[in-house]
């Protein structure tokens, strides 16, 4: 839009713009504004230029460069309706009216699904951009022309005045469409929230909008999301998608986790995707599968670290960071002999706290409690109750060291509604 660089900054509502004369310079009327067409871009989306309605005709285009003014009652274009193009989508672009009003977005900094009301546009700098979603009452309103009724309804009532809920957009996360999903140009903005706060926006999509938003995510956030969801819809999403794609999610989950949805999964369905992870992964997921599900062996992850006695301190925290970020238990780590019978626990805060060159033999606990392969729940639950510890673990008739059982795997089982 023609303007000088010292224009004062101005704010548009699309529910303003949309069904405005458009007016050229001899006072001829071009069309009405149906739509706005918009190249989304970080931060904010620009808006290219405006679809026009003109009679029974095609929807015309007028660039944004040639819009000289905005006010209340028409906009105005210096050019003739002879030099309008049809208007022709291209990569990138999206008509913001069509895409987005009336649509559920995701309010990223409030973790929310929101409906569009409104959206709010800043003129400046010789160009047009979407700065805000509008989700408030307010914004409905306005489009159908009763703001000024309203506040004076609710001053004179209730000596009250309704606001505006702008949501900026640097925090929205359309969801209408796949492609939509796509057109962060910096990064998709679910990652940026809470995987247990996903999981909840989740449960609340459709299935078809469900579906687009958890093959938006990338695969390590996708692996968190899914461990934080209900069982039922953890199914539903990895049968949408082929071997090859879900392994490479639940190779990302703890093993316990990756077991128990595999447990859930029609048969073909896991033994495919079993096929498809890596070997080392798929040999410890199908050892879990083996076990009962409401039994220790069930319920233990095999993924943690144990150390020789005569290991040092310092040794077994380099361990610690070369391995840790693929360990599901690591506050616990367990010292076994040669035959991988279980000698005692060494907790993180003890090896933090012991001198470098200490061994570990000199700083485990020996007061060791376990439980066995085939233990149940209540056995399982009354050891945590009683001897308030975060993990136990595993072992068989032989006390050899099997796995470890997390607070939050036993949570799932009695308690599922508190485990996710």
């Amino acid at each position: 839009m023609a303007a000088a660089n010292s224009e004062p900054r101005v704010f548009l509502f699309l529910s303003r713009i949309l069904r405005k004369k458009v007016i050229n310079a001899d006072g001829q009327q071009l069309g009405l504004v149906v739509d706005v067409a918009a190249e989304f871009a970080e931060p904010y989306p620009v808006v290219t230029g405006l679809i026009l309605k003109a009679g029974r005709g095609k929807n015309l285009f007028l660039p944004c460069k040639d819009i000289t003014s905005i006010d209340e009652d028409a906009c105005a274009t210096n050019i003739s309706s002879n030099n309008l193009q049809e208007y022709k989508p291209h990569g990138g672009e999206l008509l913001l009216n069509r895409a987005l009003m009336d649509k559920q977005v995701v309010d990223t900094n409030g973790a929310r699904i929101r409906r569009v009301n409104d959206l709010q546009f800043l003129q400046a700098h010789r160009g047009l951009y979407l700065v805000h979603v509008d989700v408030g009452f307010r914004g409905l309103m306005r489009r159908v022309g009763l703001t000024k009724t309203m506040d004076k309804l609710l001053q004179m009532l209730f000596d009250y005045t309704l606001t505006d809920q702008l949501i900026s957009w640097k925090f929205v996360q359309p969801l209408s469409s796949p492609d939509l999903l796509q057109l962060n140009i910096a990064q998709n903005r679910l990652g940026q929230i809470h995987p247990a706060d996903l999981a909840d926006i989740l449960e609340d999509l459709n299935i078809h909008q469900r579906t687009a938003v958890f093959q938006a995510l990338d695969k390590e956030t996708a692996a968190e999301t899914l461990e934080e969801t209900d069982p039922k819809i953890q199914v539903s999403l990895i049968t949408d998608l082929n071997s090859a794609q879900a392994s490479d999610i639940i190779e990302e989950m703890s093993l316990s986790e990756a077991t128990d949805l595999l447990a859930d999964l029609p048969k073909a369905k896991a033994e495919g995707i079993l096929r498809e992870m890596e070997k080392d992964i798929a040999e410890d997921v199908k050892e879990l599968l083996a076990h009962p599900e409401k039994e220790a062996g069930g319920m233990m992850t095999t993924s943690f670290l144990s150390f020789r006695p005569d290991v040092t301190v310092s040794q077994a925290m380099e361990t610690i960071r070369k391995e840790g970020e693929d360990i599901d238990m690591l506050y616990d780590v367990y010292i076994t002999d040669v035959e991988e019978r279980l000698l005692g626990v060494v907790t993180l805060r003890d090896l933090l706290l012991a001198p470098a060159d200490a061994i570990l033999e000199d700083i485990m606990d020996k007061r060791i409690i376990s439980v066995k392969l085939d233990d149940k729940e209540k056995t399982i639950a009354d050891h945590f109750a009683k001897y308030g510890v975060t993990a136990i673990p595993v072992v068989d008739d032989g006390e050899k060291l099997q796995g470890t059982i997390m607070f939050k795997n036993l949570l799932e089982i009695v308690a599922p509604e508190l485990g996710k």
